[in-house]
């Protein structure tokens, strides 16, 4: 009899462990690979960073600096052009392109800028400038005009003949004098400044930035949400856009 209760016994113990039992615990899902990583890996120099999805199923955008082109998911094939909503008629390329230079600009500090504003500026612009362009040597020369009309223009160097040239000196020459806005106006004038360059001047950087924005010739203007207006506007005009865009 004692057999018997004991054998129940352990039957209903041993019962009792298979329905508390934890179950076996189940790998880590693994999470699905990045589809940019395998993008970048088939196109030299491109990260998984320089791709991010476009409304277009399979499509990818590729930037380079300021350019963007379109990749399919495959990495295979790549698109060069505006991307169109035909819905809206809105240039998604070209918006995309402005917020890439406004926040190129905004990487830049004021204090690697020579800037002329007025005391309550309305707008800001960002110039690039060459001290030997002649419609750059037109813009500054009205300065005075833009400021009373409420912009305050900030300028960057872009020596289109690039570096180890004559243009690219005396914008050097600008930045390391002790007064950069006189020796600006002073250099788009023709006056030799005859300093002496220091290091660690911006030019360098401020042509790089050029460069990465495609610039074909000067001024460029940028304006603060990216759009850039390639070749001089006369003061009203510029400000008449201004006041359109805002």
């Amino acid at each position: 009899m004692l057999a018997r209760i004991f054998s129940f016994g352990c039957a209903v113990l041993l019962l009792a462990g298979v329905l508390h039992a934890q179950p076996p615990a189940q790998p880590p899902a693994q999470q699905p690979a990045d589809p940019r990583a395998q993008i970048a890996s088939k196109i030299p120099g491109t990260r998984a960073e320089d791709l991010r999805p476009t409304p277009v199923p399979g499509l990818y955008e590729m930037t380079r600096g300021t350019y963007i082109a379109y990749v399919t998911a495959d990495g295979k094939y790549a698109l060069s052009g505006d991307l169109i909503e035909l819905a809206s008629s809105d240039n998604l390329t070209e918006t995309r392109r402005r917020d890439l230079r406004a926040k190129l600009i905004g990487s830049i500090p004021e204090s690697e800028m020579v800037v002329f504003g007025p005391r309550d500026p309305k707008y800001t612009v960002t110039v690039f400038t060459d001290v030997d362009c002649a419609y750059c040597r037109q813009l500054h020369s009205q300065i005075a005009e833009y400021n009373q009309l409420g912009i305050r223009v900030r300028y960057l160097f872009y020596p289109r003949t690039g570096p180890n040239t004559e243009s690219w000196t005396k914008a050097e020459e600008v930045w390391c004098s002790n007064n950069r806005n006189e020796a600006l106006t002073l250099a788009k004038r023709g006056a030799a400044l005859k300093v002496k360059v220091c290091p660690n001047n911006p030019v360098a950087k401020h042509y790089a930035l050029g460069r990465d924005f495609g610039l074909q010739g000067t001024p460029a203007i940028i304006l603060a949400n990216g759009e850039l207006i390639g070749g001089y506007l006369p003061p009203g005009e510029l400000a008449q856009h201004l006041k359109e865009v805002r």
